[in-house]
């Protein structure tokens, strides 16, 4: 799973959605998470910017459980970054955190 995000302070929200998904027992225990980052360009130094988080999952179920956990950090957060959620070819677009969210992750992550 790939999540990115777009907007202003985007980096800072997918830091604090990172640190979030590490506190989630159910996350960590069944999900490898890392950064994906852009390459320098030749001649810059550093590790380049960060441009998603990735998530490796082993089941639908963690589907589910990521997207519950990314409303309940979504209700804690001011910013309203545009957050694209991408798993096995699929891509999924959303903003806010109405009671639906969750659902409509899942939905789209997980059609056949």
């Amino acid at each position: 799973m790939r999540i990115s995000m777009a907007g202003q302070g985007a980096e800072e929200e997918l830091r604090s959605l990172r640190s979030w998904l590490m506190e989630s027992p159910e996350i960590r225990r069944h999900a490898r998470i890392s950064w994906e980052t852009e390459t320098p360009k030749q001649g810059e130094m550093g590790g380049g910017t960060i441009e998603a988080l990735q998530l490796i999952t082993d089941n639908l179920w963690q589907i589910a459980t990521f997207s519950l956990s990314y409303v309940a950090w979504r209700r804690t957060r001011t910013r309203n970054p545009s957050v694209t959620i991408e798993h096995n070819g699929r891509r999924v677009t959303v903003e806010g955190h109405d009671s639906g969210t969750a659902e409509r992750i899942v939905q789209a992550l997980s059609e056949e």
